[in-house]
């Protein structure tokens, strides 16, 4: 969940490399890197997500009912149709409560 700072140290630069081909921690979702973000750059706005709440509930095609937190694996390529019965959750406690269960990556 780090990244090399190339700035001061060069000493993590192939553990980043390799985290990054493998979209492992941080590298498995869309991030600003925390010397952008000090400098102001955010990313754009998630038009998909009607409310605050971040954790997305979508449906496989095998109509599993499946919760992505952010920072997980799928979870900026996951998006959201409330007509097929997808939808957002503000907590775990309230997927888990609606009979969703937690993505396994």
């Amino acid at each position: 969940w780090a990244l090399a700072y190339r700035r001061y140290s060069l000493d993590y630069v192939d553990q980043e490399a390799e985290a990054q081909a493998a979209r492992r921690g941080i590298w498995a979702s869309e991030f600003v890197k925390p010397w952008e973000w000090r400098r102001g750059k955010r990313l754009a706005a998630n038009d998909n997500a009607p409310t605050p709440c971040k954790i997305k509930g979508n449906i496989n095609a095998n109509g599993e009912r499946i919760y992505h937190m952010p920072g997980q694996r799928a979870y900026g390529a996951t998006r959201i149709k409330p007509a097929k019965g997808e939808r957002w959750f503000c907590s775990e406690a309230e997927a888990i409560a609606a009979g969703w269960r937690k993505a396994l990556r």
